[in-house]
Protein backbone atom coordinates (compact mmCIF):
# COMPACT_ATOMS: atom_id res chain seq x y z
CA UNK A 1 0.00 0.00 0.00
CA UNK A 2 1.31 3.14 -0.86
CA UNK A 3 2.46 5.82 1.93
CA UNK A 4 -0.33 8.85 2.77
CA UNK A 5 0.60 11.72 1.55
CA UNK A 6 1.31 14.27 4.42
CA UNK A 7 0.63 18.15 3.43
CA UNK A 8 1.77 20.87 5.94
CA UNK A 9 -0.78 22.81 5.48
CA UNK A 10 -0.48 25.28 8.45
CA UNK A 11 3.21 26.01 7.20
CA UNK A 12 1.75 26.75 3.74
CA UNK A 13 -0.94 28.65 4.81
CA UNK A 14 1.04 30.85 7.08
CA UNK A 15 3.51 31.22 4.68
CA UNK A 16 1.39 32.93 1.77
CA UNK A 17 -0.17 35.20 4.22
CA UNK A 18 3.17 36.65 5.22
CA UNK A 19 3.56 37.18 1.27
CA UNK A 20 0.51 38.87 1.12
CA UNK A 21 1.23 40.89 4.29
CA UNK A 22 4.58 42.08 3.20
CA UNK A 23 3.11 43.47 -0.30
CA UNK A 24 0.32 44.78 1.58
CA UNK A 25 2.81 46.66 3.61
CA UNK A 26 4.44 47.97 0.30
CA UNK A 27 1.50 49.06 -1.06
CA UNK A 28 0.68 50.87 2.29
CA UNK A 29 3.86 52.84 2.77
CA UNK A 30 3.43 53.85 -1.08
CA UNK A 31 0.36 55.01 -0.61
CA UNK A 32 1.24 57.11 2.99
CA UNK A 33 -1.35 55.16 4.91
CA UNK A 34 -0.39 53.69 7.69
CA UNK A 35 -2.49 50.74 9.07
CA UNK A 36 -2.60 49.78 12.81
CA UNK A 37 -3.93 46.37 14.16
CA UNK A 38 -5.96 46.55 17.08
CA UNK A 39 -5.93 43.18 18.85
CA UNK A 40 -7.83 41.95 22.15
CA UNK A 41 -10.65 39.89 24.30
CA UNK A 42 -13.99 40.48 23.75
CA UNK A 43 -15.01 43.43 26.12
CA UNK A 44 -11.84 45.12 26.89
CA UNK A 45 -12.76 48.43 25.58
CA UNK A 46 -11.25 48.53 21.75
CA UNK A 47 -14.11 50.23 20.34
CA UNK A 48 -13.99 53.09 23.21
CA UNK A 49 -10.35 53.30 22.71
CA UNK A 50 -11.12 53.72 19.40
CA UNK A 51 -13.49 56.50 19.66
CA UNK A 52 -10.75 58.25 22.30
CA UNK A 53 -8.25 57.46 19.35
CA UNK A 54 -10.23 59.66 16.82
CA UNK A 55 -11.63 62.44 19.47
CA UNK A 56 -7.23 62.86 20.01
CA UNK A 57 -5.65 62.73 16.85
CA UNK A 58 -8.87 63.59 14.17
CA UNK A 59 -7.54 67.00 13.76
CA UNK A 60 -4.19 66.00 12.30
CA UNK A 61 -4.97 63.16 10.26
CA UNK A 62 -7.92 61.48 8.48
CA UNK A 63 -8.73 58.30 10.16
CA UNK A 64 -10.58 55.31 8.69
CA UNK A 65 -11.89 52.82 11.03
CA UNK A 66 -12.16 48.89 9.68
CA UNK A 67 -14.68 46.88 12.24
CA UNK A 68 -14.02 43.18 12.46
CA UNK A 69 -16.70 40.69 13.50
CA UNK A 70 -18.12 37.23 13.17
CA UNK A 71 -21.56 39.09 12.65
CA UNK A 72 -23.09 42.67 13.12
CA UNK A 73 -22.15 46.11 12.65
CA UNK A 74 -22.51 47.37 15.97
CA UNK A 75 -19.69 48.46 16.27
CA UNK A 76 -18.74 50.51 12.44
CA UNK A 77 -22.33 52.35 13.26
CA UNK A 78 -20.58 53.81 16.47
CA UNK A 79 -17.72 54.78 15.02
CA UNK A 80 -19.21 56.24 11.84
CA UNK A 81 -21.33 58.76 14.36
CA UNK A 82 -18.35 60.49 14.78
CA UNK A 83 -17.77 61.50 11.33
CA UNK A 84 -15.17 59.62 10.06
CA UNK A 85 -14.59 56.69 7.47
CA UNK A 86 -16.17 53.19 8.63
CA UNK A 87 -16.34 49.81 7.62
CA UNK A 88 -18.16 46.49 9.32
CA UNK A 89 -15.67 43.37 8.24
CA UNK A 90 -17.59 40.09 8.66
CA UNK A 91 -15.19 37.31 8.75
CA UNK A 92 -18.01 34.54 8.22
CA UNK A 93 -17.04 32.62 11.19
CA UNK A 94 -13.64 33.38 11.35
CA UNK A 95 -11.77 34.29 14.95
CA UNK A 96 -8.73 36.00 13.11
CA UNK A 97 -7.99 38.64 9.74
CA UNK A 98 -5.41 37.56 7.65
CA UNK A 99 -3.87 40.03 5.23
CA UNK A 100 -5.78 38.93 1.90
CA UNK A 101 -9.18 39.81 3.69
CA UNK A 102 -7.10 43.11 5.37
CA UNK A 103 -6.64 44.03 2.42
CA UNK A 104 -10.02 43.46 1.13
CA UNK A 105 -11.26 45.64 3.69
CA UNK A 106 -9.17 48.26 2.86
CA UNK A 107 -10.20 48.14 -0.94
CA UNK A 108 -13.96 48.35 0.53
CA UNK A 109 -13.22 51.22 2.64
CA UNK A 110 -10.85 53.29 0.06
CA UNK A 111 -7.80 54.10 1.66
CA UNK A 112 -7.08 57.33 -1.19
CA UNK A 113 -8.05 60.04 1.78
CA UNK A 114 -6.73 57.86 5.09
CA UNK A 115 -3.98 58.56 6.60
CA UNK A 116 -4.22 56.60 9.38
CA UNK A 117 -6.20 53.49 9.19
CA UNK A 118 -7.38 51.35 12.08
CA UNK A 119 -7.97 47.68 12.31
CA UNK A 120 -10.29 46.69 15.12
CA UNK A 121 -9.52 43.05 15.32
CA UNK A 122 -11.91 40.44 16.11
CA UNK A 123 -11.87 39.80 19.83
CA UNK A 124 -9.32 37.21 20.48
CA UNK A 125 -6.19 36.75 22.35
CA UNK A 126 -5.03 33.41 20.46
CA UNK A 127 -6.04 33.61 16.61
CA UNK A 128 -5.19 37.29 15.76
CA UNK A 129 -1.60 36.99 17.08
CA UNK A 130 -1.15 34.13 14.58
CA UNK A 131 -1.93 35.79 11.32
CA UNK A 132 0.13 38.62 10.31
CA UNK A 133 -3.07 41.20 8.42
CA UNK A 134 -0.25 43.38 6.79
CA UNK A 135 -0.69 46.36 9.48
CA UNK A 136 2.51 48.86 10.01
CA UNK A 137 2.15 48.18 13.41
CA UNK A 138 0.47 46.05 15.72
CA UNK A 139 -0.96 46.84 19.59
CA UNK A 140 -3.38 45.26 21.63
CA UNK A 141 -5.28 46.05 24.40
CA UNK A 142 -6.02 44.39 28.07
CA UNK A 143 -8.06 45.46 31.10
CA UNK A 144 -8.21 45.39 34.05
CA UNK A 145 -11.01 43.00 34.83
CA UNK A 146 -9.42 40.29 32.78
CA UNK A 147 -6.13 39.78 35.38
CA UNK A 148 -3.05 40.40 35.21
CA UNK A 149 -2.38 36.83 34.43
CA UNK A 150 -2.66 37.50 30.58
CA UNK A 151 0.44 37.60 29.67
CA UNK A 152 1.68 33.84 31.39
CA UNK A 153 -1.60 32.33 29.15
CA UNK A 154 -1.13 34.08 26.20
CA UNK A 155 2.18 35.34 25.00
CA UNK A 156 2.40 35.10 21.42
CA UNK A 157 0.71 38.25 21.28
CA UNK A 158 2.12 39.82 24.11
CA UNK A 159 5.42 39.05 22.33
CA UNK A 160 4.52 40.39 19.29
CA UNK A 161 2.82 43.70 19.83
CA UNK A 162 4.35 47.25 19.80
CA UNK A 163 2.15 48.29 22.72
CA UNK A 164 0.04 47.21 25.15
CA UNK A 165 -2.32 49.55 26.40
CA UNK A 166 -3.80 48.11 29.74
CA UNK A 167 -7.52 49.76 29.88
CA UNK A 168 -9.96 50.36 32.40
CA UNK A 169 -7.55 51.35 35.06
CA UNK A 170 -10.69 53.50 36.65
CA UNK A 171 -12.02 50.32 37.84
CA UNK A 172 -8.48 49.35 39.37
CA UNK A 173 -9.64 49.60 43.46
CA UNK A 174 -12.39 46.63 42.70
CA UNK A 175 -9.92 44.16 41.21
CA UNK A 176 -6.82 42.41 42.65
CA UNK A 177 -4.57 43.93 39.24
CA UNK A 178 -1.11 43.92 39.60
CA UNK A 179 0.16 46.59 36.79
CA UNK A 180 3.90 45.83 38.43
CA UNK A 181 3.55 42.09 37.40
CA UNK A 182 2.14 42.85 34.33
CA UNK A 183 4.89 45.28 33.06
CA UNK A 184 7.20 42.65 34.37
CA UNK A 185 6.03 39.41 32.43
CA UNK A 186 5.26 41.03 29.50
CA UNK A 187 8.89 42.98 28.92
CA UNK A 188 10.05 39.64 29.94
CA UNK A 189 8.37 38.30 26.61
CA UNK A 190 8.70 41.95 24.68
CA UNK A 191 11.74 44.29 26.08
CA UNK A 192 11.31 46.75 22.94
CA UNK A 193 7.38 46.92 24.26
CA UNK A 194 5.50 50.13 25.05
CA UNK A 195 3.53 50.43 27.72
CA UNK A 196 0.29 53.10 28.61
CA UNK A 197 -2.09 52.67 31.05
CA UNK A 198 -5.66 54.58 30.01
CA UNK A 199 -9.39 54.51 30.60
CA UNK A 200 -10.98 54.88 28.26
CA UNK A 201 -14.04 55.74 29.89
CA UNK A 202 -12.74 58.68 31.74
CA UNK A 203 -10.11 60.11 29.18
CA UNK A 204 -6.90 59.30 31.45
CA UNK A 205 -3.87 58.53 30.15
CA UNK A 206 -5.33 58.62 26.98
CA UNK A 207 -3.56 61.75 25.79
CA UNK A 208 0.17 60.08 26.37
CA UNK A 209 -0.86 57.01 24.41
CA UNK A 210 -2.64 59.18 21.28
CA UNK A 211 0.68 61.18 21.39
CA UNK A 212 3.24 58.02 20.42
CA UNK A 213 0.57 57.14 18.26
CA UNK A 214 0.69 60.04 16.20
CA UNK A 215 4.33 60.12 16.30
CA UNK A 216 4.20 56.33 14.94
CA UNK A 217 1.78 57.54 12.03
CA UNK A 218 4.07 60.49 11.06
CA UNK A 219 6.81 57.75 11.06
CA UNK A 220 5.36 55.75 8.82
CA UNK A 221 3.61 58.25 6.17
CA UNK A 222 6.91 60.58 6.01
Amino acid sequence: MDKVRIFEIKKSVFENNELQADKLRERLKKEKTCLMNLMSSPGSGKTSTVLRIIENMRDEFRIGVMEADIDSAVDAETVAATGVKAIQLHTGGMCHLDAGMTESGIDAMGIEDVDFAILENVGNLVCPAEFDTGSSFDIMLLSVPEGDDKPLKYPLMFSKVAALVINKIDVKPYFNFDSDAVRERVTKLNPEIKIFEISAKTGEGVKEFTDWLASRVRQWNA
